[in-house]
């Protein structure tokens, strides 16, 4: 028996296993106890293909451990976990509880079971934390904000009209004139952005978490080397980035249109409006052809949480944005080449922004300059999302008051 210590504090004592072992199953090399670098703020972090090592280790440790119980290595936990938080340039460490204990219990062996749980729970909480601020936004609302919010909206019509760019107009008229488009077109707006992007996020974790996991499991226990079909650089790193960008985005948003609420097109037309403003805005024409009486609106642009001021900026279009960025940086081969398959893919990619950029102005439910902010907004938040490490410590306190290991 041997006892050792990792770079990260844990003790951890070797035992020693029976020779026969060896011989009979190559699996039994040597493995490490594997943990998380202190720069990747507690997340996986691909680099060239390391970390693909450490998960490979990883699983053959699982593995061992359900076929040899007993003649593992055991490890003696830390007293805590080490968090840095990073702000402007500014760094600091916080020691946060030690999940360790909690690994046995019921719900910490079903998360390991099932990680993709762990995930249904991120969206969750990013999904209803953002409604929620939109329907407190919604029922604290004043006439004074109705106001301002159209105010606002014919600031944008001036504004793309000084550019060149108004042309919601025409192509709303022209989508009036083929109804049976039109109605697809309603469709599109009412029921794709949700799915869509909760599909994304399937195909995105399957493909960067589940699908090497697997492959792993299979290729050690036929005893072949392990092999990515992607680069060590496309991991569930990748996945947990995207998840945070979407976060941040929700975060821009609502900073955004709480301070500078906007009116989508379709609202200057309101009938019942006599204010001072109301002869340019009706002079438009926009027609609201979702919630109109041949319209298909969904449960999602219905419901009387819903916040109708918050055009700018449109997290439609910022959402597809994100997409067709995710689809261009993913490597179709380990050498990262530029070929024609790829750019075939990001080509075929680009298609969902674009539908979702004509739903949106056909609709009369977004400005152009409104899925522009959203593009604008997605690029801030592709950049911006390892700012929200800095919430993993309360994670960590949270999951110890329910005590659960999340992994």
């Amino acid at each position: 028996m041997m006892i050792g210590q990792t770079s990260g504090g844990s003790v951890v004592i070797f035992r020693s296993m029976p020779p026969h072992s060896k011989a009979e199953d190559p699996r039994l090399a040597p493995t490490h106890h594997v943990e998380h670098s202190e720069g990747s703020g507690g997340e996986d972090v691909y680099d060239d293909g390391k970390e693909w090592d450490k998960l490979t280790s990883t699983t053959n440790l699982t593995i061992l451990d359900e076929q040899y119980e007993g003649n593992q290595n055991v490890t003696v936990p830390p007293a805590g976990r080490k968090r840095q938080l990073r702000i402007w340039g500014w760094t600091t460490s916080l020691t946060t509880p030690n999940l360790e204990p909690h690994h046995g219990r019921l719900l910490s062996r079903l998360l390991r079971r099932y990680p993709f749980l762990v995930e249904v729970w991120y969206w969750a909480l990013i999904y209803w934390v953002y409604q929620l601020g939109r329907a407190l936004t919604a029922v604290t609302l004043q006439a004074s904000t109705v106001d301002t919010a159209r105010e606002h909206a014919l600031q944008v019509v001036h504004l793309e009209q000084y550019l060149g760019i108004f042309i919601e107009v025409s192509v709303q008229k022209w989508f009036l004139g083929h109804p049976v488009l039109m109605r697809w077109t309603n469709k599109t707006y009412s029921f794709i952005h949700i799915p869509g992007t909760i599909l994304f996020l399937i195909v995105l974790f399957y493909t960067t978490t589940t699908r090497p996991r697997l492959r792993s499991i299979d290729q050690i226990q036929a005893g072949s080397p392990c092999r990515r079909a992607l680069p060590g650089s496309f991991g569930p790193a990748i996945y947990e980035r995207r998840r945070r960008t979407m976060a941040m985005c929700n975060l821009l948003s609502f900073i955004v249109f709480t301070f500078w609420p906007c009116m989508p097109p379709r609202l200057l037309s309101a009938p019942e409006y006599e204010g001072p403003n109301a002869v340019e805005a009706k002079s438009y024409g926009f027609v609201d052809t979702v919630h109109g009486v041949d319209g298909d609106s969904s449960v999602w642009t219905t419901n009387k949480f819903c916040n109708q001021y918050a055009a700018m900026p449109s997290l439609h279009f910022g959402y597809s944005f994100l997409i067709v960025l995710t689809v261009a940086s993913v490597p179709l081969r380990r050498s990262g080449r530029m070929g024609w398959r790829r750019i075939a893919i990001v080509c075929v990619a680009m298609i969902y922004p674009a539908v979702i950029l004509t739903a949106i102005v056909a609709t009369a439910n977004h400005f152009i300059l409104d899925a522009v902010a959203g593009a604008i907004v997605c690029i801030l938040a592709w950049n911006l999302n390892g700012s929200l490490l800095n919430l993993l410590p309360l994670e960590d306190y949270f999951l110890n008051a329910v005590r659960i290991q999340k992994s």
